[in-house]
């Protein structure tokens, strides 16, 4: 794998959003993904000179959507809000030179796994639909959750991606080893993984990666990448040999550093960087 690494949200110490794509590029990092989680406020000009000083930088930017997008919700109300959420983080993302707008899309409630998917296959559709006439073309990625009630495994993602075009999973590989109670211990866990993925191979892989606490009911807080709770270097060793483009973004409690780290680490395991800009 040709390989990108980047961290969640800005850099310490950045003053704004174009310093921040100048300091993830003075780290060494190659990638970077923008924060919407809580809200999409961003002006045009802002925007603008983020996209264009990325290009000039090499740094491959993603966002991420707001936290509370609930697609499978029991409220039609809420369905609603979410898929406007969705699409205001995705033309904010697309304006800002994103290719991919990450996406929690929901919890199971009482539904379910068949039903929960298609609900939310069928509100990812109607997205898609959306900002195809707008000409915004970003990919919607369905990120694995960390809890065992989320919807969003490799399988209930393909699913939508059999229905839906512009969708491809996030793996978040902390989150899985989470949601399967410390399921990512060996290299060989790591390949399985993988394998699952590649059954719907897409352009380009994009994950998240961190140290994880979990209990019985998943994910319960982010750790730093030495509590090896996965550890990285296990995916190094099994994503390394494969064929592909990939970007890793760091969600350790200081990404600047979690980021740098990995990058280290894959290159330790004999990992190629960089590569066009997409």
């Amino acid at each position: 794998m040709m390989a990108r690494f980047g961290l969640a949200g800005r850099p310490d110490g950045s003053k704004d959003a174009v310093d921040a794509v100048e300091r993830a590029a003075a780290l060494g990092l190659s990638a970077m993904e923008l924060q919407f989680v809580r809200d999409v406020r961003q002006r045009d000009e802002v925007a603008r000179a983020v996209r264009q000083r990325a290009e000039e930088l090499d740094i491959l930017l993603s966002a991420h959507g707001p936290y509370y997008i609930s697609l499978a919700s029991a409220s039609p109300e809420t369905q609603e809000k979410s898929r406007d959420w969705l699409l205001r983080a995705a033309r904010a993302a697309d304006a800002a030179g994103a290719w991919i707008l990450v996406v929690h899309a929901g919890t199971y409630g009482k539904r379910t796994r068949e039903e929960t998917s298609a609900l939310i296959a069928a509100n990812v559709l109607a997205c898609r639909e959306q900002l195809d006439e707008e000409g915004n073309d970003i990919v919607i990625g369905l990120e694995t959750p960390g809890k065992v009630a989320a919807w969003g495994a490799i399988a209930e993602v393909h699913e939508v991606m059999g229905q839906v075009r512009g969708v491809q999973p996030v793996l978040d590989l902390a989150h899985l080893h989470a949601r399967g109670r410390g399921a990512l211990r060996t290299v060989a866990d790591f390949e399985a993984v993988l394998r699952e993925y590649g059954l719907r191979p897409t352009e380009r892989l994009h994950c998240h990666f961190s140290g994880i606490e979990f209990t019985a009911a998943g994910e319960k807080r982010h750790l730093p990448l030495d509590s090896l709770n996965p550890d990285f270097r296990h995916f190094a060793s099994a994503f390394v040999p494969a064929d592909g483009k990939l970007t890793v973004i760091s969600e350790t409690p200081q990404p600047q550093e979690g980021a740098r780290l990995m990058l280290e680490q894959w290159r330790a395991a004999g990992g190629r960087v960089g590569g066009s800009l997409k």
